[in-house]
């Protein structure tokens, strides 16, 4: 029964898309094969019992780039407005400010994890999730993500 579940985990993990959607140029809907194809990131991070693990993903900067998001030079004046609403499947909603995962503002990694100490996310995790090494609380540490949406607050 333990082989099956895990089996059936996998496969739904191998199928589990991301929307990638809002103010970019090109809508996504990504797979975890698309993942494994972009720039791999590992970090060391420790969980919310501070056990220390291996996380391998993709930073969010690459996967908004991918899209088309506004960044670098671009990312000044009214685009200062723009966030990243990051959706998970149980309705629980994280933002980030799009100048948090810029590289050009900020030495901090905030990465879209599909991999946790070299197999993939436990079941209730995965199979996607955020992990921000630098951020003093797990709040933002959202799990098991269908959408990442890019917003602005101009009014």
């Amino acid at each position: 029964m333990l082989l099956t579940c895990c089996i059936q985990f996998v496969a739904f993990a191998q199928t589990a898309t991301i929307k990638v959607e809002g103010e970019v140029l090109t809508p996504l809907s990504l797979t975890l094969d698309d993942l494994s194809r972009m720039p791999v990131t590992k970090v060391k991070a420790k969980d919310k019992e501070a056990k220390e693990h291996d996380f391998s993903g993709v930073t969010l900067y690459e996967v908004l780039k991918k899209a088309g998001g506004t960044f670098g030079p671009q990312l000044k004046g009214e685009n200062m407005a723009k966030f990243v609403l990051i959706k998970a499947a149980d309705g629980y909603q994280v933002v980030y400010a799009l100048a948090e995962i810029d590289p050009e503002f900020t030495g901090d990694l905030v990465i879209l994890a599909y991999q946790v100490d070299g197999g993939p996310l436990p079941k209730g995790e995965g199979p996607f999730r955020l992990v921000a090494p630098a951020d003093k609380k797990h709040s933002r540490w959202i799990r098991d993500i269908n959408t990442i949406k890019v917003l602005s607050a101009k009014e």
